[in-house]
């Protein structure tokens, strides 16, 4: 049956967007931009999908885009559904033997191949893998200090199989670069003690980007970006006001620790490190080929 064809206006409207990306996409020609993927998106189908789109898209016009995700309620509800409790402190799960086991089979088995299936299904060429292939990512043993409420007192908590990145190892990933295959990678790495341990997503997509020297990591989340003391969106920041918004109670709460995982990215060598949200329909595209961008970035 044939197809009603498109008014010319709606044709010229969309050969001018593709002629506007274009400088950003010679800009990013070869290039490495790391994904983290996460929270509301990836528990929505339309969503999931249009992310998968936007990182087929980048592979196809030269980009060498990395992704990283977590897969926290999913980690959760499996752990509910086996009748596994979980203890936290400060903020983090205190990961035992039995639980680390269910997070290495949620992220890297259903999680990380549904991921891949959505990318192929795009018309990209996906791979899963974790920190533990190509020894990717070595890890030691976090900690962290909490104040005890009861006697006012510091100490310092053992959270279990939970890492933080020691040592990051790139052959594997410059190999898929030259190739047409992108990388999709579950935080699970192993220990210099030869044991598993899982890393927060955000961390590890960060210790990635400044191994492979990224031109972008960008954090998807569930809100727009920094906001101002206006609630208003800032669209670039440079590492010094950032920290000065903090300092001023103006970034605060769960903004907090993402923009402070902007600084670390920055710390290991990425150009620049951006915020912003993945409940947008093609939040990666807008951020990387528009000139506003989608999100905040946060420079040197």
């Amino acid at each position: 049956m044939p197809t009603t064809p498109k008014p010319e206006a709606e044709m010229v409207a969309e050969a001018e967007i593709l002629s506007k990306a274009l400088p950003y996409m010679l800009r990013y020609d070869d290039k490495t931009v790391v994904v983290k993927f996460g929270g509301h998106a990836m528990g929505d189908e339309a969503l999931g999908k249009a992310f998968a789109e936007d990182i087929t898209l980048l592979k196809l016009s030269g980009v060498n885009p990395v992704v990283v995700h977590g897969g926290g309620p999913q980690i959760n509800a499996m752990l509910s559904k086996l009748g596994i409790k979980s203890e936290f402190a400060a903020g983090m799960r205190i990961t035992d033997r039995a639980t680390v086991e269910i997070v290495e089979m949620v992220l890297a088995g259903s999680i990380n191949k549904e991921i891949v299936q959505t990318i192929q299904e795009a018309g990209g060429r996906a791979i899963g893998l974790t920190g533990k292939d190509g020894n990717m990512v070595t890890v030691t043993p976090l900690t962290r200090k909490v104040i005890d409420p009861d006697s006012n007192i510091e100490k310092v908590v053992d959270l279990g199989f939970v890492g933080e990145p020691k040592k990051v190892r790139t052959e594997v990933l410059e190999v898929l670069a030259k190739s047409e295959i992108i990388p999709v990678l579950a935080p699970v790495c192993p220990g210099e003690d030869g044991e598993t341990y899982n890393v927060n997503a955000d961390t590890f997509a960060g210790a990635i980007a400044g191994a492979l020297k990224a031109t972008r990591v960008l954090f998807l989340t569930d809100v727009p970006g920094v906001l101002d003391a206006n609630k208003q969106l800032i669209k670039e920041l440079t590492r010094a006001e950032a920290q000065r918004l903090i300092d001023e109670g103006v970034i605060t709460g769960g903004m907090i620790p993402k923009v402070e995982t902007c600084f670390e990215a920055l710390d290991r060598g990425v150009e620049a490190a951006v915020i912003l949200n993945g409940k947008v329909p093609h939040a990666v595209l807008l951020e990387i080929f528009t000139e506003h961008g989608a999100g905040t970035l946060i420079t040197p």
